[in-house]
């Protein structure tokens, strides 16, 4: 496949996936609500009770994301730097492990630490689920920088903190959002368990429908679930597009 073909689908693509996702909601939520439904649906299947477990999933999805910027991308970069790059390995190693374990597990095992339940015992094991592919990202964005444009920033007479942020940064700006768009997704999608310690999301509608042997909920749940899924995945996509440096888009 040629490099014109690959942009050409890809411009397909960001056009493509999002219709494709609010189309779903759509057809679903009409489907489900055309029908007679049960008193129990009715109670589950409310407009006020799908924005509000949506809601929830989103700000779960969002929070995660922030704290693993906040921690990977400085982590990452301090990582990079010639003091630290031996420790690298090992903060890389510890994420590893993080990624490695299945979400449903971390989610119960903090909970069995903790005895409690609510909204930061859901964000906590998903944001060690998701720190790897950012953390990861940015070293190695650090490390593709050519080491000639560094001594060249150098030679201008610019101090180590200001060609970090004229030379290094912009240039590892495209393998973080790369990560990140890689977190957004593992997020959006374990938030999907996060019901199991009371932090809500559609989660919640997905384990009612299968509980109750309820087709229709289920399918609301299901569906809402991987159409959210889509759209974070379509704006990680638009992120990788044009929040990058104007040269290397």
């Amino acid at each position: 496949m040629t490099a014109q073909t690959e942009r050409r689908a890809e411009r397909i693509r960001l056009f493509a996936q999002p219709a494709l996702a609010v189309l779903a909601i759509v057809a679903v939520l009409v489907w489900a609500f055309a029908r007679d439904l049960t008193d129990t649906q009715r109670a589950s299947l409310t407009a006020d009770n799908i924005a509000t477990v949506t809601w929830e999933h989103l700000r779960i999805t969002v929070t995660v994301v922030a704290i693993v910027i906040m921690l990977a991308v400085p982590l990452g970069t301090a990582l990079t730097r010639p003091g630290l790059r031996r420790l690298a390995p090992l903060f890389v190693g510890i994420a590893n492990i993080g990624a490695a374990a299945p979400a449903i597990g971390l989610i119960v095992l903090f909970y069995l630490i903790t005895r409690t339940t609510g909204f930061w015992i859901g964000v906590a094991p998903i944001v060690l689920l998701s720190l790897l592919p950012v953390l990861r990202n940015t070293i190695l964005g650090f490390q593709q920088v050519d080491p000639t444009l560094v001594d060249a920033g150098r030679g201008q007479g610019m101090s180590a903190v200001t060609v970090l942020r004229r030379v290094e940064f912009p240039l590892a700006v495209p393998y973080i959002l790369a990560g990140l768009r890689t977190s957004l997704v593992l997020a959006v999608g374990s938030a999907t368990l996060s019901f199991l310690v009371s932090a809500g999301g559609l989660g919640i509608l997905i384990d009612t429908g299968y509980k109750l042997r309820d087709n229709v909920t289920l399918w609301v749940g299901a569906v809402l679930a991987v159409a959210l899924a889509l759209l974070v995945d379509w704006l990680g996509a638009l992120a990788e597009r044009y929040l990058g440096p104007k040269g290397l888009r």
